[in-house]
């Protein structure tokens, strides 16, 4: 049966599109944040959690954002990784808007206003609002690269960027999956009904220009800018986003910026936010990014 997405969404279950991915639920955190719900805007989706590593601060931080389609997903849904923590560097959680209240680029602005607070408060709260990587799956990897330029074009720039797993272009999704032989999962993007369009608040099909220019890799595309480094990783079987998609991105950062160092890797049959992403093989590697390029004082 070939399901619309809005008819994936409406069988498989709201818990199945949220969190890391759409699977992620299932690995859903239970460690209590040092700082709950802290309010970063007038939304009441404005909201942010911070969790502390142990000893004296202020600490360098990951902004990390969550998936889940744009118009599912919490903060509080991934699994926490405490070897960043262990590694003396915090994690900051956010929510934001969802594509069911507001448009794009609500989201984007709703990132931006968090890192506003954190770059304001930050310190209030044992942080080093100095130093700063943004880090998304699935949905957020998009917001979390979208974020990033806009902080790079500011010249506020973030000490980095992780992706897992992002859409990056929305015009090309479709022909993307093609290539590489797999059936979406969750259907089209050009319909109506993907949650790309949901966002947009238009079908990507009736205007792909305009969806490729509101994303990081449109909004890179012949742009010469001083980029942080970039951490990306993308299951070589995911059928929800193709992992053409990273790639992508990977390419339009390194041509915007041929000095920006890049560690991207495809994780071995890997899907969309299973539990490849919580193994050594990817959290140890992305340990020590955030560790390198946030520098730490330990």
């Amino acid at each position: 049966m070939n399901l619309t997405r809005r008819g994936f969404a409406s069988v498989a279950g709201a818990a199945l599109i949220a969190g890391a991915g759409y699977y992620g639920w299932q690995w859903a955190s239970k460690t209590p944040p040092t700082h709950a719900n802290l309010a970063y805007g007038p939304d009441a989706r404005n909201v942010l959690d911070i969790y502390l590593p142990q000893g004296a601060g202020p600490f360098p931080f990951v902004l990390e954002i969550h998936g889940g389609a744009f118009k599912l997903g919490d903060k509080t849904a991934n699994p926490l990784q405490h070897e960043i923590l262990a590694a003396g560097i915090a994690i900051v959680r956010i929510n934001y808007r969802f594509s069911s209240t507001a448009i794009w680029p609500a989201q984007g602005d709703d990132c931006l206003a968090a890192v506003a607070f954190l770059r304001k408060k930050g310190a209030d709260y044992g942080l080093d609002p100095a130093r700063m990587v943004v880090w998304g799956q699935s949905a957020g990897g998009f917001l979390a690269a979208s974020t990033v330029i806009s902080l790079a074009e500011a010249g506020a720039p973030a000490q980095g960027l992780v992706d897992f797993y992002g859409p990056m272009d929305f015009s090309t999704m479709d022909a993307d999956m093609a290539s590489l032989g797999l059936t979406a999962a969750m259907g089209q993007t050009s319909v109506a009904d993907s949650p790309e369009s949901q966002l947009l608040g238009y079908d990507v099909a009736t205007n792909p220009a305009g969806a490729r220019a509101i994303g990081p890799v449109g909004r890179l595309d012949g742009k010469k800018l001083a980029l942080p480094p970039l951490f990306a990783r993308h299951g070589d079987a995911d059928d929800f986003v193709a992992s053409v998609q990273t790639q992508r991105l990977v390419d339009a950062w390194r041509a915007s910026d041929p000095s920006a160092k890049i560690d991207f890797a495809l994780v071995a049959g890997a899907g969309h936010g299973t539990a490849q992403f919580n193994a050594a093989e990817v959290v140890g590697p992305l340990t020590s990014f955030l560790t390198d390029v946030l520098k730490p004082e330990f």
